[in-house]
């Protein structure tokens, strides 16, 4: 029974004929109201939702609208129990994303059957959504370890932290702890609630695409860029802004490319003001940004990126001083409670 069900009406008996043509296959749980299952939503995410369609304060077609509206909650299947059978409703409801509909007063053997139906086709989806997401990853994959090949310092990172990963993998890996740190500890909450810290990890992957516009002689260069290199270097953010924003046009994984071009354009932007490409400041920046300026700057100090390898503490240190100058102090604070689980995917 490791499937849950939630059931929302705001009459009890079908709330409890529902339960019982269902608690013996499900975890069945009942709300009264669809504000109540909202609330619910942020405790338990279920395999799918039984929705009353007529229901005060917020019917069944609202709380719909609003799941489709949420990344967290849109994919969840949702069923309309309604006692219209009008073709208008179930076509609205149907536009809308509703999965199907049952009329009532509904009988236990077809409210269970079309549960076990709806859940089974809701797992083979998941299942090719998985595995197109895997192909979409590995593709990511080749095409950062051709800039990081390129990138000759950068790719220099893998010896040091680990053969099997990139430096980009561990950035995404830290990216991925430290999202879920800020989701854990409310921290710019109305932001980050709804993301997916793999998808984020994943998008994080792509943040120094750009670089593969820049010449071999400056990428490469061993000694300090002069002033004229270093802003042929910056434009690389800008570029890869527009790299993703061309995948966009071609690719239907636009939410996820996104986050990609947020993490590409703002990831050297300081708290103070002081980055580029624009020079924002403080929230001006977005969140993607200033999350990728603080993992892309640990993973520099530890892999030696144009200077002397630090050790974990001493990376640590120098991301806490950069606190409220180069780096946000709301990520610092979470970036450094998160210690302990950076320090183990940082592999030194």
């Amino acid at each position: 029974m490791d499937k849950t069900i939630f059931v929302v009406d705001d009459i009890g008996a079908n709330l409890f004929a529902a339960e019982e043509a269902l608690e013996e296959y499900y975890n069945v749980i009942t709300a009264p109201s669809a504000k109540r299952a909202i609330e619910l939503l942020e405790k338990v995410v279920p395999q799918l939702i039984l929705m009353d369609v007529d229901m005060p304060e917020m019917d069944g077609f609202e709380a719909l609208k609003y799941l489709k509206s949420k990344e967290r909650f849109k994919d969840i299947p949702v069923v309309m129990l309604t006692g219209m059978s009008d073709m208008e409703t179930e076509v609205k409801g149907f536009e809308m994303g509703a999965w199907d509909f049952i009329a009532k007063p509904f009988s236990a053997p077809v409210l269970l059957n079309r549960v076990k139906m709806h859940i089974g086709i809701s797992e083979l989806i998941k299942e090719r959504t998985d595995m197109l997401k895997d192909m979409f990853k590995n593709r990511i994959y080749v095409l950062t370890d051709i800039v990081e090949r390129r990138d000759k310092l950068t790719g220099g990172h893998v010896e040091y932290a680990a053969a099997q990963h990139s430096a980009t993998e561990r950035s995404a890996e830290i990216i991925k702890i430290l999202v879920t740190a800020l989701q854990q500890q409310k921290v710019y909450y109305e932001n980050v609630k709804d993301w997916d810290p793999d998808s984020i990890a994943s998008s994080s992957l792509l943040h120094d695409i750009g670089k593969i516009t820049i010449t071999d002689s400056i990428l490469s260069k061993p000694e300090d860029l002069s002033p004229e290199e270093f802003e042929i270097m910056k434009t690389h953010t800008e570029a890869g802004e527009r790299i993703i924003n061309q995948i966009i046009e071609r690719d239907d994984e636009s939410e996820f490319l996104y986050f990609a071009k947020l993490f590409a354009k703002y990831h050297h932007e300081r708290w103070d003001g002081e980055g580029y490409p624009l020079g924002l400041k403080g929230e001006d920046i977005p969140l993607e940004g200033r999350i990728m300026a603080v993992v892309d700057a640990y993973d520099a100090l530890i892999s030696g990126k144009n200077r002397e390898v630090m050790t974990v503490d001493e990376a640590f240190i120098e991301i806490a001083e950069g606190s409220g100058t180069q780096f946000d102090p709301k990520i610092v604070e979470v970036f450094c409670k998160a210690r302990d689980q950076i320090k183990e995917v940082s592999r030194v």
